[in-house]
């Protein structure tokens, strides 16, 4: 019985492993209070691992509203947010402590 758990679990994993790694991985950078770059292409139809670098001395927020998504990024640090499958389209997203600072995934 353990054995056939065993296999189970090796079975899903194998499995599961590849799909994961076909995420396309995309990096947006904070600088100077601005997105980096700030239209940023993904592909349409897709889950997007987005990988999110703060390269300032403060603390931001990315955060948007058509994607969902609200989360902090520590001064020097880095998150990792899954967005999608999106359709065809424009998501803006922003830095809620200072709002000036805007970009948009553009879904093609």
């Amino acid at each position: 019985m353990m054995r056939r758990w065993v296999l189970a679990i090796s079975f899903v994993c194998a499995v599961a492993a590849p799909a994961l790694a076909d995420d396309p991985v995309v990096t947006i950078t904070l600088k100077d209070h601005q997105f980096v770059p700030s239209e940023v292409p993904v592909p349409a139809g897709v889950k997007v691992q987005l990988q999110v670098k703060n390269e300032q001395q403060v603390t931001a927020e990315f955060e948007s509203n058509s994607l969902h998504r609200e989360k902090i990024v520590n001064a020097g640090g880095e998150i990792t947010v899954f967005v999608g499958p999106l359709d065809p389209g424009s998501y803006e997203f922003f830095d809620d402590f200072h709002n000036d600072t805007r970009g948009h995934l553009i879904a093609k």
